[in-house]
């Protein structure tokens, strides 16, 4: 399997070096998942250790685990941290968590623990970003919850009606979409330290436009994960890449929710 997806690539590149070790992700009957068998009469090498392959329930359950993860810590930095210190942990939580996704995202190997590290860096990020929006919009976060797991929920069920499929010009299109918004999101932040407006992000006519076009590509990116997570399953990769694949789902439900929180802010009113 050949993916274009920057999170979960490194499903593919487990499934070679398993291979390489003496696990097949297809068994000698065609079934997904099953270790090679090896004849263990004498001369002959001995069987590798079967190895436990991922499932959907793997990905569900690790995906669940991260979201309550998240979730706790979130809510105990809207109750420990000061709204004079909302933006210090805002922007310290997102440094630390970019950086960990990146390890994750580039790491050859799948490690729990940094995952874990991610959703409590995430969730004080959410947890800051979210007590912010409230302090200035009464109810705005429980609207950007439900909005976010509805359109998480809806493209689940699309992709299961085969409604909308990764195919390859679709992967290499998000890719590309993807890659574009967060160059302009990055060169959109550094110009507003330099006090510079560039009318993306101030509740203008433009910064609603562009912030619906980044809540559809981040509604897009699951499709992605879905299909990685498809084809994780039906080559038999190691269990512990379910991880991987949960960090995936993980990181586009934050990236859609702050976004929707956003857009809902500029339906709010003036400060």
């Amino acid at each position: 399997m050949k993916t274009s997806n920057p999170v979960l690539a490194r499903l593919g590149q487990a499934a070679e070096r398993e291979r390489a070790t003496g696990y097949a992700p297809t068994g000698p009957y065609g079934q997904p998942g099953y270790p090679q068998q090896y004849p263990t009469q004498a001369g002959y090498p001995a069987a590798p250790p079967t190895v436990n392959t991922m499932t959907v329930d793997d990905v569900v359950v690790k995906t669940v685990s991260l979201l309550g993860i998240l979730g706790v810590v979130a809510a105990a930095s809207w109750i420990m941290i000061p709204e004079a210190l909302l933006g210090v942990a805002w922007i310290g939580a997102a440094m630390v968590g970019l950086v960990l996704g990146l390890i994750i995202s580039f790491s050859k190997m799948a490690n729990p623990a940094l995952v874990v590290a991610y959703a409590v860096v995430e969730g004080v990020l959410v947890g800051a970003v979210s007590k912010y929006f409230e302090t200035l919009y009464d109810g705005i976060v429980l609207q950007a919850v439900v909005a976010t797991f509805g359109v998480f929920f809806l493209m689940a069920m699309l992709y299961r009606a085969k409604a909308i499929r990764a195919t390859p010009k679709f992967v290499k299109g998000m890719v590309a979409a993807m890659a574009g918004l967060f160059a302009v999101i990055m060169i959109n932040l550094v110009l507003s330290l330099f006090g510079i407006n560039t009318g993306l992000r101030d509740g203008s006519p433009l910064a609603i436009g562009f912030s619906l076009v980044v809540i559809v590509v981040a509604a897009l990116s699951f499709v992605l994960s879905f299909k990685e997570v498809e084809d994780g399953v039906r080559m038999g990769l190691p269990q512990r890449y379910s991880w991987v694949a949960a960090f995936g789902i993980l990181v586009s439900l934050i990236w859609l929710y702050i976004e929707i929180l956003r857009l809902l802010s500029y339906f709010q009113g003036d400060d």
